[in-house]
């Protein structure tokens, strides 16, 4: 009876194209829209700019200065001739100048020479992008300059003497891949897509209420928990070829037009297939209570989407929850989809193992715990 229910189940959300394009097509088109959208919040925009060097010093410090900068802002262009005219026009969005004299003045301390390197922008250069820049210039020449004193000390001197015993100490920690437009899209908008069961099984089961396909398996001996059951696994099952795809998408996709390629090196696969069954197992709970609170299609295809949007809104799906507001975020902090979205990011940006998960995955098993009793009391009055 079990088999057949489930095998009845699936027959029925294949022949719903509709159903269908809404859980695989839609996030897969939310992923790369947004992860194209939004590549220079997380990528920065300096790295894009066109730009030029002129090198009047030719020393060796001078080169090593534009090597470095080369290396953070990308490719420089050719240096036409009328430089000056091109980054006025706004062509070249800035020239890096390095003036004659500019080396003998970084090594040697005792030189006065005012020789230096120099940022000239065009006038609608964005002020963040400048102050970016001048801070990025700074940063390379002081990094010069120490390695420079550095480099005359006496061979038998040790580094350390310099600070001698203070308690500093400074380490960059293992903590994953950077974050990048897709590393946050992925996860988010998985988590979305696997929320939107709920429009596709509140839908299917008005219909099968309404032309009485309920009562005449009741009659023929199917018993409340077999008819829930047989709704819950093979959405479970949908829901893991949904992620299935939205990693791909991130993995193989993506580099292919243009974004960041989502990283899945060293994550701990047991940590990420159990944030994966357990928000699949939260939104079919959910999906299950809203089926059996809607009586019309209407209904059905108003409260489910309605109530996704409202979730990923506050969770932090549609706007990344380092960017809310202190209070927003205690507000998401009680989203459902946040807690699938943190578990997710624990694991994919974190290296976070299973035991870093456990706090997501015990509030989205007391969330479907919650959803399914809901969901077998109305069931049974409805029935």
């Amino acid at each position: 009876m079990l088999l057949a229910l489930m095998k009845k189940e699936l027959l029925a959300l294949s022949r719903d194209i509709h159903g269908m394009g809404a859980l695989f097509i839609m996030p897969m088109v939310f992923i790369i829209v947004m992860s194209m959208a939004l590549k220079d919040v997380y990528t920065p925009a300096t790295k894009s700019l066109a730009y030029a060097v002129v090198n009047q010093d030719q020393g060796k410090t001078a080169d090593k200065l534009i090597e470095r900068w080369t290396q953070e802002a990308g490719a420089a262009q050719p240096l036409p001739e009328q430089w000056q005219d091109e980054v006025r026009a706004g062509r070249l969005k800035y020239v890096l100048l390095v003036e004659a004299g500019f080396s003998k003045v970084m090594d040697d301390l005792a030189s006065h020479g005012d020789a230096k390197a120099r940022l000239l922008t065009e006038p609608g250069l964005d002020n963040s992008v400048f102050a970016t820049n001048r801070m990025r210039l700074l940063a390379i020449a002081a990094q010069l300059r120490v390695e420079g004193l550095l480099a005359k000390l006496p061979r038998q001197l040790n580094t350390s003497a310099l600070t001698g015993d203070a308690p500093v100490a400074a380490e960059r920690m293992s903590v994953g891949p950077r974050p990048t437009a897709v590393q946050q899209n992925v996860p988010a908008w998985l988590v979305f897509g696997m929320f939107f069961v709920v429009a596709s099984i509140a839908g299917l089961f008005v219909e099968e209420r309404a032309c009485g396909a309920l009562s005449r398996l009741r009659s023929l001996g199917a018993r409340p928990w077999q008819l829930i059951v047989s709704k819950i696994i093979p959405y479970l099952a949908v829901n893991g070829v949904q992620a299935a795809l939205m990693l791909a998408v991130g993995v193989w996709l993506m580099p292919q037009i243009g974004g960041e390629g989502l990283s899945l090196q060293g994550i701990d696969w047991g940590a990420l297939l159990l944030m994966l069954l357990a928000i699949s197992l939260a939104a079919v709970s959910l999906a299950l209570t809203v089926a059996c609170l809607v009586s019309t299609h209407a209904q059905a295809a108003t409260l489910g989407p309605i109530l996704n949007v409202l979730m990923a809104a506050l969770g932090g799906v549609m706007v990344p929850l380092f960017v809310m507001p202190p209070v927003m975020q205690k507000i998401a902090a009680y989203s459902p989809m946040n807690w699938g979205l943190e578990g997710l990011l624990n694991v994919l940006l974190r290296n976070g193992d299973v035991a870093s998960v456990l706090s997501q995955v015990g509030r989205l098993a007391g969330f479907s715990a919650l959803m399914l009793m809901i969901a077998f009391l109305l069931f049974r009055r409805r029935i």
